[in-house]
């Protein structure tokens, strides 16, 4: 990506955290303390999807209460969200896919930005336009680990999120890869657990998943 980093400590939203969690949000309410329990947990990249009327609240919310969150809009797909989404403090962006627009206004937004991926035309068309960093999406669906290893050959510059489909029994495969950079999941955020309120059960899921490092580390893809 050519936008600046998220942090000084931190070369792009792909070495924040070995996860970033996906979260969909009904109760902007629960932000605030999910935040809290993920970040404790040691992972401070958090993409609030645009799933939910209360997304754009969360973000919001997340920004101004949790200082140790780098919180990020998911499923940007339109110029108007971008502008709505950095309005709210996101600090990344997010698109399942992308559009010559889309791709133009989230540079404009002067934050790190994903747009997703799932064929090998779509990474060449993003390289020809200077965009290295990609989610890879649906990554299960599209050929999972098995297509980003042969991707990493003809196409190394090519860094990638893998997300869709990915738990803690598949994670450590794709974060093995030269190629991947983190991955995108929801299982340290089970929906009966928000909905319970149980932060403690979260920010150990959240511990769990922070501990994959070494994965990354040892694909060569960490700093």
């Amino acid at each position: 990506m050519t936008s600046p980093p998220p942090s000084s400590s931190a070369a792009s939203v792909l070495d924040l955290a070995p996860v970033v969690p996906v979260v969909a949000l009904s109760d902007a309410s629960d932000a605030v303390p999910l935040a809290r329990a993920l970040v404790a947990g040691g992972l401070p990249a958090i993409e609030v999807t645009l799933r939910t009327p209360a997304a754009l609240e969360a973000i919001r919310a997340i920004s101004g209460a949790v200082p140790g969150a780098v919180v990020g809009a998911g499923t940007v797909i339109s110029p108007e969200q971008v502008t709505e989404c950095t309005a709210a403090g996101a600090r990344f962006l997010v698109s399942p896919g992308w559009t010559n627009a889309l791709l133009t206004a989230m540079r404009a937004s002067g934050v790190p930005f994903l747009p997703g991926v799932s064929t090998t035309s779509e990474v060449v068309a993003l390289l020809e336009r200077g965009v290295r960093e990609m989610k890879f999406f649906p990554a299960q669906a599209a050929g999972g680990t098995a297509y980003l290893r042969s991707l990493a050959g003809p196409l190394p510059q090519a860094r990638f999120c893998p997300t869709g489909g990915i738990g803690p029994a598949t994670a450590p495969e794709y974060l093995s890869l030269p190629n991947v950079g983190c991955v995108g999941g929801s299982w340290m955020v089970p929906a009966d657990a928000v909905a319970a309120g149980d932060w403690a059960r979260i920010e150990e899921l959240a511990r769990g998943a922070a501990q994959l490092a070494g994965l990354r580390d040892a694909g060569g893809t960490c700093r």
